[in-house]
This record gives structure tokens, sequence and C-alpha cells, in this order.
């Protein structure tokens, strides 16, 4: 009745529902259905039982809490701070059942064997919160996808012979672009003669900066922007191809996030351009000497930073990244290890 009234009638009573219960009829519904499945399995045939979320949904945590017979063998992923209000600056916000919703992940914290998180950092954000976390909880980074070497056509926007700065995927709100741009621009002007083969390219679909950057293309032509949205194995031989690769964070004091692109980056092997707070957990990986890293409004050092990198280009041709260590973590074999480390602990 309540999905009938927001739907049809526009009458928005998730809100108020969610005030009272913490959780959606649906998200209820769907846990109880997991229940009702699980219970007709015996948790002695499985060693582990990794429960993951999306989004801001954990329906797979809400039903394993309710099957204390489970709790032994749980390791409960926890891929983002939950609820919003947890979020570090500028995305804090109080949802409605938040109270609840704090509840539901202390429960977590104290039933579930063990927990695991994409960031060593994360795991130490959530940390401060449910001190029991710090106990369970395990890393488990991003994964570098294994590819098939395909023979991918490069589209006519795309030359590899230039100096090619990429910022591949969505640039949601807060991911705020105008430093670079100004940076990139501030440098064009300090080297014009780099108009010629400089190019700053944007690759994602529509999203909040899609107009600023629509002003931008119409006043310089070294910039693009890929609006639609294109195969991965196309934008992976991009990233393999370009000259750098841009991770853009937020303005912040504090990143806690592991960016999914991150290890698609380690995986290109070139230079990684890291945009974001002082602290953040591309920047411990990366490490705190990591030389071009950069808030992501002072544009005037990210000029210095592309000038520093086009220098690079211009004597290799290509420059690369060259982590072993990062191509490590971010492995299956690194997965594994984690895994097979949890072991020795299921009952």
């Amino acid at each position: 009745m309540e999905a009938f009234l927001r739907t049809r009638l526009k009458l928005p009573l998730n809100r108020v529902v969610e005030k009272q219960s913490g959780f959606s009829f649906t998200l209820l519904n769907d846990r109880n259905s997991i229940i009702s499945y699980l219970k007709g399995i015996k948790p002695e045939r499985f060693e582990l039982i990794i429960t993951l979320s999306q989004g801001g949904s954990f329906r797979p945590h809400h039903a394993l809490l309710k099957l204390p017979e489970w709790h032994c063998k749980w390791l409960a992923y926890i891929h983002d701070p939950y609820p919003m209000r947890h979020f570090p600056p500028p995305y804090t916000w109080t949802e409605p059942g938040s109270e609840k919703k704090e509840s539901f992940v202390r429960q977590i914290s104290e039933k579930a064997a063990f927990s695991a998180f994409p960031s060593k950092l994360l795991l130490e954000w959530m940390g401060q919160f449910h001190p029991q976390f710090l106990n369970t909880g395990v890393i488990i980074p991003h994964q570098i996808p294994l590819q098939d070497k395909k023979n991918v056509k490069l589209p006519d926007w795309f030359n590899p012979a230039n100096f090619n700065i990429i910022h591949a995927g969505n640039l949601l709100w807060g991911r705020d672009p105008v430093g670079l741009i100004e940076g990139f621009q501030c440098f064009l002007q300090n080297f014009p003669e780099a108009k010629q083969n400089a190019r700053l390219i944007f690759i994602g679909g529509k999203n909040h900066y899609s107009q600023l950057l629509r002003e931008v293309i119409q006043k310089h032509s070294e910039v693009y922007v890929i609006e639609e949205r294109i195969p991965y194995d196309l934008v992976a031989s991009i990233q393999n191809l370009s000259s750098v690769n841009v991770i853009l964070e937020a303005k912040s004091d504090l990143s806690p996030f592991l960016p999914g692109k991150f290890p698609h980056c380690v995986a290109a092997n070139r230079p990684i351009l890291l945009l974001g707070p002082p602290v953040s957990e591309s920047r411990r990986l990366l490490g705190s000497g990591y030389p071009f890293w950069e808030e992501i409004n002072r544009s005037n050092k990210i000029a210095l930073l592309i000038e520093q990198l086009y220098d690079q280009w211009k004597k290799r041709s290509v420059s690369k990244l060259d982590r072993q260590d990062l191509e490590f973590y971010l492995s299956y074999k690194n997965l594994k290890e984690v895994i097979l480390g949890l072991k020795k602990y299921v009952q």
C-alpha cells in the first residue's frame, strides 16, 4: 500500500515510515524473504558467509542479524560509512530513522564474527563509532579486474600520441572539476606550444557538472567531454594508453573511501594525478611522498604538477606508475590470503 501511494498517488509516505521503523517496508519484506530461504539451509555446510551491500541498502545484513546460528561464520562487508550522518563532509546528512539505522550497524559490529571494509581509513573511521569493528575488521580492497586483451577500436577523439589527461568516471556532486580545468588552462598559458598535443578528457555519463563542462568545451578546444556511456573495455584501453589518469575526490579534510577507479588506474600503469584531501585512502596507498597530489581547488599548484608530468612525457614519451606493491595489494592473490587468514578463527 505504501509503494502504491508513493508511485501512483505521489504521496511520499516512505519518510514517515522510515522515521518510525528506521527502514522501508520493501527492505523489511526483502529481509524476511532472505530469512525464509536461509532457514532451509544448514550453516554447517559452509565455512564462511559474506554479506555484501549496495548504496544505502544492507538487506543481507538485516537477514543475518535474525539468524544467530550464522553469526559465528558471518563476514559483514561495509562498503561506505553508514548511516549517512557518519559520512565525512561534504556528504554528511541525517536521514529519516537515523537512530534506528545506527542501532542496526551497532548490532552488526557486535554479532558478526568478522567485518570487512574496502579501505583501512574506512575501518578506522567506522571504528570510532563502533569500536568492535576494530577487533573484527579486515581490509578487502577493490580488485584489479582480470582483463582479456582485446583489440579495441579507439574513438576519433582519442589520439594515443597526444599528452592525454584522462578522468574516467562519474563526477558526483562534490568532485568539482573546476580546479583541474583551471590548472590545465594555466598550464597551457604558460606553455602555449602544448596546445598542439595536450588534451584534458572527461569520460562518463551526464552528471552534476555536465552544464559546466559544456560551457568549458565551447571555449577551450583542448578539453573533451564524453557524456555518453561507453563500454568498460574501451575505457580501460584508453586509460592504459593515457599519459595521466586523474582521481578526483571532494574538498574535505578526510576521504576514507577507496575509489572504485583506483585499481583501474593502478592497472593502467600510468602516472596518477590525485586531487583530493590531505588525508585519504588513495594518498595513504600511494604514499604521503607521492609527488603528483594536490587539493582539488589549488589550480596554480595543479598547473605545476601538470607541467612536471608533461615534461616527463616529452622526455620519455610515456611514463609509468610502476607500483608492484599496489598491484599485489589489489589482486586476487591478496584477497585469497585475507580470506584464508580468517579460516583459523571460524568456529
